[in-house]
């Protein structure tokens, strides 16, 4: 974090201060707006929610630690009052980035990977200079600032997630924090009901390299055309990655190892270097390929970079994350979100590791794909069956009620229950599952499962019932 006094930062969000004693005093930690996460010389915004306004949770944060807090009204403690929080806070993310001329902005996009990919990006560019990224999946308008506020004076390149739930999101956090380097992963049906179709998401997506200036670089998916395309929205360079014969950053021989490890060739600018990852799923290749051309395309080696991505280690949970019991039980948690795309390629990795084993999985409803998610849900329970899956266990409604009999339907021998919550289905997983079995547990966010309860099955040795984590 960049030190700044409480003065500096009233003057930087247009807000006055109120019970504040020494205006010299020093935020020197980042900004949050949950008061339990407050860090002693941190800054707590006081944002209000659809249930709880954070205002009521002042007095905890400074007691916590907080220097003051961000706030609409006066609170009684030391407080940066302002007409709107979320603005000033966006106004405090935009004066941390200018006290940071040097710094090369990355954002990055896309309907799925983009957590990945940005953690990859972490691990790959360091050679080139001090690199930070987003933490978590702080991507929106208000993740994205408080990620901002976590950057130091020594970052050379800022790592940073933009989310979009329609029109005009990622302009907005690009006004925020203008990149130079702008990435588009891919365009798939995360959101989908919110955006009204593919097209739309598109649209969203390539405003970040609409925000690139003529010196900038784009990164874009040549395997997509949709992000290819976008090519012509923007004034940047543009450097292409992907399997296509044309990409500019290619992956060559991909293979893919009993545990669902990709391998592969990685070719650029007339060399080629060889890439074995940890990261499980052959979906990774393209994360991989994304991060090796931010990196390449800011100058370093293709030797390097791919020593660097053979290096990479999972970050984030709940995305692909396969713990291995005593008991021989395999446990793939990817429960931190869920979308038709992203089932896809739990599954494809899914059969990856089959090699004669049992697979079970777990699969919670997907949310926020609008008036199509009966049809996409039902798309997903025929991809369930094809996919070499044995048992099949659907938690939720009738979204999740639609994907089993979907599965059911196309493959009878398969073996299908259903669960209206997540404790039902902790009591199916416990009574199915033997030694040797494989257990995939995957849905949206706000659904059923999470991933602290996975943390619990891949911590469950014994045949004692599941707490749930």
């Amino acid at each position: 974090m960049i030190p700044l006094s409480l003065e500096a930062v009233a003057a930087a969000v247009g807000g006055c201060l109120c019970d504040v004693s020494d205006p010299s005093v020093l935020m020197t930690a980042p900004a949050v707006v949950d008061s339990r996460t407050v860090e002693p010389g941190g800054l707590f915004a006081a944002l209000p929610g659809e249930h709880i306004d954070g205002h009521a949770f002042a007095a905890n944060a400074v007691e916590a630690g907080a220097v003051a807090v961000l706030a609409a009204r006066p609170v009684g403690v030391p407080a940066v009052v302002v007409d709107d929080v979320l603005d000033a806070l966006a106004a405090l993310a935009r004066t941390v980035l200018a006290a940071l001329p040097e710094a090369t902005v990355i954002g990055l996009t896309g309907s799925a990977g983009k957590t990945s990919t940005k953690d990859l990006i972490a691990q790959v560019l360091p050679e080139l200079g001090p690199t930070i990224a987003t933490v978590k999946s702080f991507n929106g308008e208000i993740g994205m600032p408080l990620a901002v506020t976590h950057l130091d004076q020594d970052v050379r390149y800022p790592v940073l997630e933009m989310g979009a739930r329609g029109i005009g999101h990622i302009t907005h956090l690009t006004r925020i924090a203008p990149p130079s380097v702008g990435l588009v992963l891919n365009v798939g049906t995360a959101h989908i009901g919110e955006f009204g179709g593919r097209e739309q998401i598109a649209q969203a997506k390539g405003e970040l390299v609409e925000a690139l200036p003529a010196d900038g670089l784009a990164i874009l998916n040549a395997d997509d055309p949709l992000v290819a395309a976008m090519a012509s929205r923007t004034s940047a360079r543009v450097l292409t990655f992907g399997v296509d014969d044309e990409a500019d950053v290619r992956a060559l021989a991909v293979t893919v190892d009993a545990s669902g490890r990709a391998s592969f060739t990685l070719a650029a600018a007339g060399t080629r270097a060889r890439v074995a990852l940890s990261l499980h799923g052959v979906h990774h290749v393209s994360n991989a390929l994304a991060a090796a051309a931010v990196a390449i395309g800011l100058g370093a080696g293709v030797e390097k970079t791919a020593a660097a991505l053979s290096r990479a280690v999972l970050v984030a949970s709940g995305r692909m994350e396969v713990t291995d019991r005593p008991d021989g039980i395999r446990i793939v948690n990817d429960a931190f979100n869920a979308n038709p795309d992203s089932m896809k390629a739990a599954f494809t990795a899914l059969a990856a590791m089959k090699d004669g084993r049992r697979t079970i999985a777990v699969l919670g409803e997907m949310k926020e794909l609008g008036a199509d998610g009966g049809e996409e849900h039902r798309q997903v329970g025929r991809l369930v069956a094809t996919a070499g899956i044995d048992v099949l266990i659907a938690v939720g409604g009738d979204d999740a009620r639609a994907m089993a009999d979907a599965a059911q339907q196309d493959n009878p021998q398969l073996k299908v229950v259903g669960a209206d919550d997540r404790d039902p289905a902790l009591t199916l997983v416990n009574d199915l599952i033997q030694p040797g079995d494989i257990v995939l547990v995957k849905g949206s966010h706000s659904a059923s499962w999470s991933t602290r309860r996975c943390a619990g099955l891949a911590r469950h040795h014994g045949r004692r019932p599941l707490d749930g984590g």
